[in-house]
């Protein structure tokens, strides 16, 4: 009981700071590129820079995305007094001007750490360096830093990530928190005036609905785990499903269709791990759709659950702005099936007008759509105006 009365404490007065200086970021789910999923440990200088680029030649800034954010791998050891070290063959420039290049685009840097003594790579942890780290971080110009949850054995998470938060608000530069703890403490329960975002499960894995045995994840299985936290999700603090796998090559066009038309739904943030570079048309016409982002950076910021289920059918909706819903109708089988919708035990008005996310089209009323044919592993996207 002590213990927890402790910590309760240390929470409260520990983040006050963090909730004063910091309240005005990710009011909409944060929006960017991470290198980890496609690049892992292959990452280095020249592709950073490249896909800074890239998310500005193909227009993915003018649909809100901005942070590119380098993963683990980058830092290889520590000076005499704490401060990290960058790998200069990698980034023979260092972060301070790789930084300055991602500003110079109109984007914002972001950079990743973990609150264990080493990352998830073995490379220098942040744990008993908060303070040096973030204001090293600020003098680079940093505007976002993910942080992981390996190596830390006897380590208690509400204190590491506080010491971090606290030491992030007081470095004179407003950094976006991103809180990697794969959700075995619940963070949501705690981590508001911690952090802006928290990961709610183990790592997602490019696939539908497979598993692995280190606990990796497809993002339908993940989408299951977010079921009842939509009531811990708002502006400035998200709930966070992983990385987006579109554009990864592992999974058909309407998979990946479907798993980001969740992750908008979900008001999730919108984190791609793709080569940005080699984007097809099809990765592109879904990472680029303005309506689908419309739904996910909606000002209202809340974030989607499930209305009905069936089984292998599935109803989730969103309340948005200006009277509108959003909603989705989801085929988990790998047959064609054809749903018949009685909108009045989904709780929708008949008087609503259908707008088809994916199509870009008004597709008729409630009233008048009866029945959907949706293939397998698929969606049927609406905002009902």
């Amino acid at each position: 009981m002590k213990k927890q009365i402790s910590i309760l404490l240390f929470l409260f007065f520990g983040t006050s700071v963090f909730a004063q200086k910091t309240q005005n970021l990710s009011l909409t789910p944060p929006m960017g590129w991470n290198s980890w999923n496609k690049f892992a440990c292959n990452i280095s200088e020249k592709i950073v820079m490249v896909a800074a680029d890239a998310m500005v030649s193909t227009g993915m800034n003018k649909v809100g995305y901005e942070y590119i954010v380098i993963d683990d791998c980058w830092q290889v050891a520590r000076r005499a007094d704490g401060t990290i070290v960058v790998d200069s063959t990698l980034f023979p420039s260092g972060m301070k001007a790789l930084a300055d290049y991602v500003h110079s685009k109109g984007l914002k840097f972001g950079i990743y750490s973990c609150a264990g003594k080493l990352t998830c790579e073995k490379r220098p942890g942040g744990n008993g360096y908060e303070v040096i780290d973030a204001n090293t971080y600020a003098s680079w110009g940093v505007d976002y830093l993910k942080y992981d949850w390996c190596y830390t054995d006897g380590i208690e998470p509400i204190k590491a990530y506080t010491d971090m938060s606290k030491a992030l608000a007081n470095s004179g530069r407003p950094i976006v928190f991103s809180l990697c703890e794969w959700g075995s403490s619940r963070p949501y329960k705690w981590a508001q005036n911690v952090g802006h975002l928290w990961r709610t499960t183990a790592d997602i894995v490019n696939c539908y609905d497979c598993k692995t045995s280190w606990g990796g994840m497809g993002w339908a299985l993940i989408l299951d785990k977010q079921e009842g936290l939509e009531k811990f999700a708002g502006p400035g603090h998200w709930n966070d499903p992983d990385m987006l796998e579109v554009g990864n090559g592992k999974m058909t066009y309407n998979e990946e269709e479907a798993h980001f038309s969740f992750w908008c739904l979900l008001a999730a943030p919108l984190i791609t791990g793709n080569d940005l570079r080699k984007m097809d048309e099809k990765t592109k016409s879904i990472l680029l759709n303005k309506y689908a982002i419309e739904v996910n950076q909606d000002k209202l910021g809340i974030q989607g659950s499930k209305i009905y289920d069936e089984g292998d059918f599935e109803v989730w909706s969103k309340k948005m702005s200006n009277n509108r819903t959003a909603v989705i109708f989801f085929n988990r089988n790998d047959k064609e099936f054809t749903f018949e919708i009685d909108w009045k035990e989904l709780g929708i008005k008949q008087n609503r007008q259908l707008f088809d996310v994916w199509n870009g089209i008004n597709s008729g009323t409630v009233k008048s759509t009866k029945t959907l044919k949706i293939q397998g592993h698929s969606v049927k996207f609406f905002i009902l105006k």
